[in-house]
């Protein structure tokens, strides 16, 4: 299961990962005060769950042949979150630390531009918008 409309705790996805891998990355997405200048003071995030997991899956087995000694952990939230939630979490272990930072890197990048989830933003003034994932730079 790679989406959730529960909390996501990090350090429970430490447990899905090899103890005996000298590297572990991990990644996570909160939700942010802020979004182009302007202030948010909640998300929605809202998928199809079927086509999203099978995304997810995909993406994840495709990290595991790009880097064959990796394994990758990925919780994605769905429903309402408020301002320090976490989003997303993501964990990669490897015997390496380079090839656990490449890999939990590439599973976010790809997470955002062809999972469908969809994120709206609520701003304080009452009013919301539509986030295009695509649309944002993602090497910040």
């Amino acid at each position: 299961m790679y989406l959730t409309d529960a909390p996501i705790d990090p350090t429970s996805l430490l447990g899905s990962v090899r103890p005996s891998d000298g590297g572990v990355c991990t990644f996570l997405g909160v939700v942010r005060d802020h979004h182009l200048g302007r202030a948010t003071s909640r998300i929605q995030y809202e998928a199809y769950g079927p086509m999203a997991e099978g995304e997810i899956r995909k993406i994840v087995e495709s990290l595991s042949l790009e880097w064959p000694e990796t394994r990758v952990v990925v919780r994605h939230r769905v429903g309402a979150l408020e301002v320090g939630d976490v989003a997303v979490a993501i964990v990669a272990s490897s015997p390496h630390r380079a090839e656990a930072f490449s890999a939990c890197r590439a599973a976010i990048d790809r997470i955002k531009t062809t999972v469908p989830i969809w994120k709206r933003e609520f701003h304080p003034d009452g009013t919301s918008d539509w986030v295009d994932p695509t649309a944002e730079p993602h090497n910040r």
